[in-house]
Formats: structure tokens, C-alpha cells, sequence
């Protein structure tokens, strides 16, 4: 198969997705990036580093108690009409007030819900238990391709610029416990270049790191 063309336009083409369940109305949003895409996610679905050809970031209850969320999600991209191999990201937050942004060719969209928060490096022992929705979740997509050394640094890279972009809106924390991210990248065309870089220094990790703080900042104002 022929992957789509190397350049991107607009923002993140994301469909809204809407379902009732257990009487409540919550929204995903849906990214069919289709063939030619190389991501690295925490996701609890599709996470690691592989082709992925959707990414789905769904709104589940404050309250939410399933214990199979990778199942969970898998269905939800089903009844969406998203097949094959994908990465699904959960949140409490209303992903409707989402932010985006782009620079350079880099675009990144964010939902941000801040009821929990406080910094990473904690005095508290923590858990082996699953861990409960992600509040902030970070998807972010680059028109070139990168080495599996670069993917790890673009996720370093989109980390930091998310927690910059809190401190600028003034909230006093590093993130939230449960915070996932997904940074998307072409997979290479024969002869094409791969960059070995993306820290926020390098070209392709600066632009990065600006729409990811773009994003985070227009999605975390009250």
C-alpha cells in the first residue's frame, strides 16, 4: 500500500465521537491516521512502539471501574469504524474542550483535566494497581520519520513542554498521576532520511515541543 502524502494541513483531523453508556453522554476523539505512521505511546492500548494506523482518546466517568480498559477501548474504536492496529488513551476530562496546535509541520491536540495533580517526584510509596483514566492526555503527529531513539526523545520532549505549559498557566504541579502520551511519525520511504533527533533543541523536537505547549496551555485554561 502507497502511504498518504508526506505533508500535513490544518490541525489534526479528529472526528467526534458520541455514546451513551450507563446513561451518561461522553465523546471521544478519533484520529484515522490510516497507513504509513509509526507511533510510541503509554496508551494502555496499543502502547510501545509499533505501526499504528488510528488513535482514539476517550471520555469515560469519574467513576469509571472496568477492569479490562484496553478491551473496553478496542470496542469503542470498533464501533467508531476504526480497524486495525491503533492506540486508545483514556481521560476523565471532557475531551470536547480540547486544545491544538501546530508549528512547523508538527501538530499536537490535548485534554486536560486537573482535579488530580501534584508533582512526580513524591514522598508517596506508590502502587502495583491499575492506574485509573488518564487526565492528561497528549497526541502529537510529525510529517517526518523517526529513528526509535528520536520517537523516545520526542515523548522526553512533548513531557517537558507539557509541564511548562502548566506552570505558565499557573498551576503548581508537574502533571497529573495518570497522564499518557502519543507522538506519531512517518514510517520511512525507501532512501528517505530519519532523523536521529527530537530534543526540544534539535529542529524537529523544538517545533514539537512548541505546538505540544500551545496545546496543553489553550486546554488547561478554566
Amino acid at each position: 500500500m502507497i502511504p498518504p502524502p508526506r505533508t500535513m494541513t490544518g490541525v489534526l483531523p479528529l472526528q467526534l465521537v458520541t455514546r451513551v453508556e450507563d446513561g451518561e453522554q461522553l465523546h471521544a476523539l478519533l484520529w484515522r491516521a490510516g497507513t504509513g505512521w509509526q507511533m510510541i505511546s503509554s496508551a494502555v492500548l496499543g502502547g510501545g512502539i509499533g505501526k499504528r494506523a488510528w488513535v482514539l482518546n476517550a471520555q469515560v466517568s469519574h467513576g469509571y471501574r472496568r477492569t479490562d480498559p484496553a478491551r473496553h477501548l478496542a470496542d469503542l474504536a470498533h464501533d467508531a469504524g476504526a480497524y486495525g492496529a491503533g492506540v486508545g488513551l483514556m481521560t476523565a476530562a471532557d475531551v470536547q474542550a480540547h486544545g491544538l496546535a501546530h508549528d512547523g509541520g508538527v501538530e499536537a491536540v490535548a485534554t486536560v483535566g486537573l482535579g488530580v495533580r501534584g508533582w512526580a517526584a513524591s514522598p508517596a510509596k506508590g502502587t502495583t494497581a491499575p492506574a485509573a483514566p488518564g487526565t492528561i492526555n497528549i497526541i502529537a503527529a510529525l510529517p517526518v520519520a523517526l529513528s526509535d531513539a528520536a520517537l523516545v526523545n520526542a515523548v522526553a520532549t512533548a513531557t517537558e513542554a507539557k509541564v511548562q505549559a502548566l506552570l505558565d498557566e499557573g498551576y503548581d504541579c508537574s502533571g497529573t498521576p495518570t497522564d499518557a502520551v502519543c507522538v506519531a511519525a512517518r514510517i520511512p520511504c525507501p532512501g528517505e532520511e530519519v532523523q536521529e533527533f527530537a530534543g526540544p533543541r534539535s529542529l524537529w523536537g523544538a517545533r514539537l515541543a512548541r505546538a505540544v505547549h500551545a496545546a496543553v496551555r489553550t486546554a488547561a485554561k478554566p
